[in-house]
């Protein structure tokens, strides 16, 4: 053992004397001394970079053991960390590691992006078709319907579709029955639910307080909350038999209580098949559509609200023996194309857990290292610096996509319904989303585009303590507007669109048009609206909005000196600062001949010994160089401090 530590001293010797290279151990470890005070003091306080002891700054020839170890050791964990920090093109020069995790996320983003555009086509035909039938059935089933309700508009040019009279209620259910038994007069393709193509049974559900009655003249009631739910089953040949509702609902003992009545829902179902889906490899769809009439008469003001809603449910269609083109084709590729996302993402998934996962075991080897030789914890910066963001977020984004993915493929298997296509959208969308984010991961590598991701780092504190004041003050002109603006402006009907207006104020949207829409009786109402609208936009337009840009572009000016002085750094990065080896150099090579397939299987294990440091404090003797035996003598190769990871 004796002999080999001779041979270590010697060879740093050679090649401190030589100087070949001028990136070997001592030559990193005399750069980073150099920031030390003077050789006498044996450490630097807390808050300086790093603590050592003098003896090991004494010319080669006076130093002991230890010291030259100590050396060996500080220049591989130097190397250990600069490496682990590098871009992958850097790991590629240093080491000739395949970068794939960036292969990964290349064809992640190809693959992911081409399943979004035609699952995107997709939805909006399925949203399209299900919204125009909608307005078919309007006119088919809703008395009053008219064209200028098809389209909401702001401000809205008519009120709400509603009934004023007890006839106008059994007029409109005689009127949505009639539209449905004549159902082949309509111009689209429908057919009733049944297996014979006959009229079904339609269900006209009351919901009504047990007991209200008022004595409108002498100011009293009969008032019981309690909700009692009634419905009643009509078929074509009962309504044949009584012609009117009025006297269907009779003859079943059901008495209308408008001054009771809450709800009413008729409920009916029709089929039809989208052809307009139909494409080279795509079939055409199959529906059925649960529609209910809805009476909404919650307020009792003498307005009973009537709408329509339209549920549609996809079917699997079984006469698509006749159509041309086959199916299966198209079947096929979609599921590939969704095995091969969950498949990419999934690897993706564990390339950067794992990553996360070795991040902080070096995490754990470097602050043992810090304790053992320089006596003091890492820094919370410094623990930090372990934690890569951009793989979490990648990490999410990956789950978002392998279940979104999932449900994709069921919904096109026709196994789920209509929400599961919102749902789908949710998950493909932000999933995609967060991996166009990840992009700028790649940019960053480069320092012209990694000014706006360094800015926002930045600035992200001081926006967080600037929002915190800016709400409070938002929120109290939001309820204060709901409250007194409220009863009087449509923007202010609810704290929710309170909120929207308030936001879109801020933005310049709509001004003129909030100031106008007002309808106040008393003249106290309307100076009291001007004054808070003017001081409401004042306010955030021309103090709080130039503020948070005044932060914004503090943060940015801030920036440009980093790059022009150089960024702060922690004792991590102070630590690796004397490592100038360049990537391309050679001394990150492990040496050990392993083919890529051995590498990425060791890789993929986590197959790696974790240097000890617990020894440094002991004799000479108690000291081996473990990394180096694993990857044969490197003094021998005149490789000097570099490190097997």
């Amino acid at each position: 053992m004796e002999e080999n530590m001779t041979k270590q001293r010697n060879k740093i010797q050679e090649n401190d004397s030589n100087n070949v290279t001028g990136n070997n151990i001592l030559k990193n470890y005399s750069s980073w001394s150099q920031e030390l005070d003077s050789e006498e003091e044996d450490n630097i306080n807390e808050n300086g970079p790093l603590r050592v002891t003098s003896s090991c700054n004494r010319p080669i020839a006076e130093r002991d053991d230890n010291c030259t170890l100590t050396t060996i050791a500080e220049d591989k964990m130097r190397r250990q960390l600069k490496f682990f920090f590098m871009n992958p093109i850097e790991k590629w020069q240093a080491k000739r590691r395949f970068p794939y995790k960036f292969i990964v996320q290349v064809f992640k983003i190809v693959l992911v992006t081409v399943q979004l555009c035609l699952f995107a086509h997709n939805n909006y035909m399925h949203v399209n078709y299900t919204w125009d039938n909608r307005i078919t059935f309007s006119h088919l089933f809703l008395r009053g319907w008219d064209a200028t309700l098809e389209v909401p508009a702001y401000p809205p040019a008519t009120g709400p579709l509603a009934l004023y009279k007890k006839d106008a209620f059994f007029s409109t259910i005689d009127y949505a029955l009639a539209g449905y038994y004549n159902l082949s007069n309509s111009i689209g393709s429908y057919s009733y639910n049944t297996e014979n193509n006959m009229p079904g049974t339609v269900e006209l559900c009351l919901h009504h307080y047990k007991e209200s009655i008022i004595f409108g003249f002498n100011e009293s009631y009969v008032f019981d909350k309690e909700i009692i739910k009634t419905c009643v089953n009509i078929t074509k040949e009962f309504h044949d038999k009584f012609n009117k509702s009025k006297n269907l609902l009779s003859t079943q003992n059901v008495d209308v209580n408008f001054s009771a009545l809450v709800m009413a829902y008729l409920k009916f179902a029709v089929k039809t098949v989208n052809l307009k889906a139909a494409g080279p490899m795509t079939p055409p769809d199959c529906y059925q559509f649960n529609i209910q009439i809805i009476f909404d008469n919650r307020d009792l003001d003498g307005q009973m609200l009537l709408s329509l809603d339209a549920e549609p449910r996809r079917l699997y269609c079984k006469g698509d023996t006749r159509y041309i083109m086959d199916n299966q084709i198209e079947s096929a590729l979609r599921t590939l194309l969704n095995l091969l996302v969950i498949f990419i993402c999934s690897v993706s998934l564990v390339l950067c857990s794992r990553a996360i996962y070795r991040a902080q075991l070096l995490k754990f080897d470097t602050m043992n290292f810090f304790k053992k030789i320089y006596g003091k914890e890492l820094s919370l910066e410094g623990k930090l610096e372990f934690l890569n963001l951009w793989y979490i977020m990648i990490i999410i984004n990956d789950l978002l996509i392998i279940i979104g993915s999932a449900i994709k493929e069921q919904i096109e298997r026709k196994y789920f319904g209509s929400d599961h296509w919102n749902v789908c959208s949710i998950f493909l969308g932000t999933g995609n989303l967060l991996v166009w984010f990840g992009v700028l991961r790649y940019l960053g590598f480069f320092k012209t585009y990694n000014v706006v991701i360094l800015t926002l780092k930045k600035a992200a504190p001081k926006v967080a303590r600037f929002l915190i004041c800016a709400i409070l003050i938002y929120a109290g002109f939001t309820f204060c507007g709901w409250l007194i603006l409220g009863p009087y402006h449509m923007k202010f009907r609810s704290l929710a669109t309170t909120s929207e207006c308030l936001f879109a104020l801020i933005n310049g949207d709509d001004m003129f048009a909030t100031f106008t829409i007002t309808s106040f009786k008393s003249p106290m109402l309307w100076w009291y609206s001007r004054i808070y609208l003017y001081t409401f936009i004042s306010l955030y337009i021309y103090v709080v909005l130039s503020l948070f840009i005044s932060v914004i572009m503090d943060a940015y000016d801030t920036i440009k000196i980093y790059y022009r002085d150089g960024f702060p750094k922690n004792d991590v990065q102070t630590f690796i600062s004397a490592c100038t080896d360049e990537a391309s150099s050679g001394l990150f090579r492990d040496g050990c001949d392993k083919s890529d397939i051995t590498e990425l299987i060791d890789r993929f294990c986590c197959c790696r010994k974790r240097p000890s440091y617990g020894s440094f404090s002991g004799s000479s003797t108690d000291f081996s160089i473990k990394n180096e035996q694993t990857c044969g003598e490197r003094g021998e190769r005149g490789e000097g401090g570099a490190i097997c990871v």
